[in-house]
């Protein structure tokens, strides 16, 4: 074959490759750059209380939550937040789940501490005695471990039937307290250490189940350490507040809970 020609069919077996590569080979470009399509459920965890800058609806959604703090750093196509201030999980299946679509591609969602009575069981133990503090964490603990597995299971499952083309990451809570000396005011010792244990309790279960959904759980515990209430840096809130106390702080969410979800999700 003459030099011309033969430049001529290697130049036509060059376009007819790049023609392949354009058809065949985009789809794994896209998908190595999928559109991340952004749901934000769950409790009051997730919609930032304690964070401040609230917008005005109803659920004390902040500016300083994880969600918006990992949109802000994250390429996002669409972001939807219907995380609510004191949500349970019956909240999320009736309610949030609509948010989801087949289009939706990632969800977080920390959800199950109201479930379990999160906000009686630590006034009881702010305001009563030990014993009563004691009797509030136990009953807790039953609830988490014989109750909350199902009402997660359920609500995990309406996660998937909504959304299930979607990454389901489920977050837990952190330890509120640290257990060295904290003044004359503060709980005591014995109940920030059983209420941290209850937190683990809450954790193991939390974890159990959305293994077994198929969802990725990321611990917070880890993030925290070191800066639960009584901490000489503390990103827990404290009785500061009727609605924002045992939250976390601005801080809390910025370098305990970002960190928690960057940790699963690059």
């Amino acid at each position: 074959m003459p030099l011309r020609q033969l430049r001529r069919a290697v130049l036509a077996l060059a376009l007819t490759l790049g023609a392949v590569l354009v058809g065949v080979g985009v789809p794994a470009a896209a998908h190595a750059a999928t559109a991340v399509n952004y749901v934000a459920l769950g409790d009051s965890y997730s919609s930032g209380v304690g964070g401040g800058s609230y917008d005005l609806s109803t659920c004390l959604r902040s500016a300083n939550s994880y969600p918006k703090l990992w949109v802000a750093s994250h390429a996002v196509n669409s972001f939807s937040f219907p995380a609510c201030g004191g949500a349970v999980t019956s909240d999320v299946i009736n309610n949030q789940v609509s948010a989801l679509t087949g289009s939706t591609t990632l969800v977080t969602i920390t959800i199950g501490g109201n479930d379990a009575g999160f906000a009686d069981v630590v006034s009881s133990c702010r305001f009563g005695s030990d014993s009563a503090c004691a009797t509030a964490v136990n009953g807790a603990r039953a609830f988490a471990t014989g109750t909350l597995p199902g009402r997660l299971d359920q609500t995990y499952a309406a996660i998937r039937s909504h959304a299930p083309n979607a990454r389901l990451i489920v977050l837990g809570y952190p330890r509120l307290f640290e257990t060295g000396y904290c003044g004359l005011l503060a709980m005591s010792t014995y109940k920030r250490t059983i209420l941290n244990q209850a937190a683990d309790v809450l954790a193991g279960v939390i974890a159990d189940r959305a293994a077994a959904a198929g969802a990725t759980f990321s611990d917070a515990r880890p993030y925290f350490a070191g800066h639960g209430v009584c901490a000489s840096s503390p990103w827990i809130k404290d009785v500061t507040g009727v609605i924002e106390a045992y939250h976390p702080n601005a801080t809390g969410y910025r370098y305990g809970y970002l960190p928690t979800l960057d940790a699963v999700t690059g």
